[in-house]
């Protein structure tokens, strides 16, 4: 399964210039883990980090200028940090899996002359086969819309003109570059990432695995109250953002996995307070209801009568239960209406899924609940803080000693975050 590595992010809101992890010119540092936990005080950035995922998303389904409109942004110049000249950049380093050599993505979005975002520059980077250090080699590389792409897995000798690179502005980016097959290209659409369009084609399949790893992100914006409707009947395979389907993802499961998905109810009920089992009713018209067994209650309840908080650890058991998961899972505050003694159960469930053996997915949650981060490892948690400019600045809670070894002595992390041991003294 893909993992991310690292993120950086310069110029997004109160995002100047924050790293995450590992990037390629800063092999020292320590990759993200396979659980990831932004913690902080209020108005310090924490959902502009949830939302510089979800920008890198929107950029990708619907392009840059759209992306900066979409979940109320309100454009190009309400997202760029106050005070600087942009462009907004994003930098990706990942695996495709354990053995893969990385793959850094770089893409910087400014406003053109008429104040319209645009892809200024993109780049994807990869070492070649047993290459150690030195520059990576850049597979794609787009200027303003024009550039060169390399096809398949393999490089070899470069085969594009000199007068090819100087004509598209190029010659100093890839004069040191190799690659058997070699493409100039010039997109229609420079407010459309290259990657969404080259990423579309066979030859290119390193691109399209990265595009299809963006696109498989899952950033929950779960309300109950979505997950209360009555769906039309029909089954879906994923839960989408707002958990709106989780009728037609209890349709697509019992049809599809059926003796699974019986064993992943009972399993389900045995980790919510106060269920004693969960099945499902067939409804005339052809809906999947889902009924919850109250300990206490000769009926059943359904889904509409079910507690808030009831619905979102049911939601998000059956998300970490998907026979094919999504490689990157983004979720902010999952512990608002929740019982605080569930917390550490759900934090081992996100662990146990994004460690396991299955391939589970990446987890990166957002948190202000001690008793979640209780659960977790030092190396799994980064504090998120505001600086003496204003602007975010983030450590790993493993890079301070002294919380380092509380932990070790068996004080809990959120215990300490609570005392304010982690905060910047």
């Amino acid at each position: 399964m893909a993992q991310i590595h690292g993120f950086r992010v310069k110029n997004f809101k109160a995002l100047k210039d924050l790293t995450l992890g590992k990037l390629w010119n800063q092999q020292f540092s320590e990759p993200l883990t396979p659980m990831t936990c932004v913690i902080g005080k209020n108005g310090v950035g924490k959902s502009t980090l949830f939302d510089a995922f979800g920008f890198l998303s929107d950029c990708l389904r619907l392009g840059v200028e759209e992306a900066c409109d979409a979940k109320g942004r309100g454009g190009f110049a309400r997202i760029l940090s106050q005070g600087q000249s942009g462009p907004i950049e994003f930098e990706i380093y990942y695996k495709e899996d354990g053995n893969a050599r990385p793959i850094t993505y770089e893409v910087a979005i400014d406003v053109d002359s008429s104040e319209r975002p645009y892809v200024v520059r993109e780049r994807l980077r990869q070492r070649r086969k047993d290459q150690k250090r030195g520059w990576p080699f850049s597979f794609l590389i787009i200027n303003d819309g024009r550039g060169l792409v390399w096809k398949g897995e393999t490089e070899g000798r470069q085969i594009v003109e000199p007068q090819e690179l100087d004509l598209i502005g190029l010659i100093d980016d890839v004069e040191k570059e190799e690659s058997a097959e070699t493409e100039v290209i010039e997109l229609s659409d420079r407010r459309r990432l290259g990657i969404a369009t080259l990423g579309s084609l066979k030859q290119h399949p390193r691109i399209s695995r990265f595009r299809s790893f963006i696109e498989g992100w899952y950033l929950s914006y779960f309300t109950p109250d979505a997950a209360r409707g009555l769906p039309l009947a029909g089954p879906q395979r994923h839960l989408n953002i707002h958990g709106d389907n989780l009728g037609n993802v209890v349709q697509f499961m019992e049809r599809e996995h059926s003796k699974r998905f019986r064993i992943i109810l009972d399993r389900i009920a045995e980790k919510i307070p106060g269920i004693q089992k969960i099945d499902t009713h067939k409804t005339a018209d052809g809906r999947l209801l889902l009924r919850f067994n109250d300990r206490g209650f000769k009926d059943p309840f359904f889904v509409q009568q079910m507690s808030d908080g009831t619905l979102k650890v049911f939601a998000y058991l059956l998300l970490l239960e998907d026979p094919n998961p999504p490689p990157f899972i983004c979720i902010e505050e999952p512990e608002n209406g929740l019982y605080h003694k569930l917390l550490e159960t759900l934090a081992s469930e996100f662990r146990e899924h994004a460690t396991g053996r299955r391939g589970g997915s990446q987890v990166f949650i957002t948190t202000h609940q001690p008793y979640f981060v209780d659960a977790l490892d030092p190396n799994e948690v980064w504090i998120l803080e505001k600086g003496t400019d204003g602007f975010a600045m983030v450590k790993r809670v493993s890079e301070i000693p002294f919380v380092k070894n509380m932990v070790s002595e068996g004080q809990p992390l959120g215990a300490l975050w609570y005392s304010d041991y982690l905060e910047s003294r």
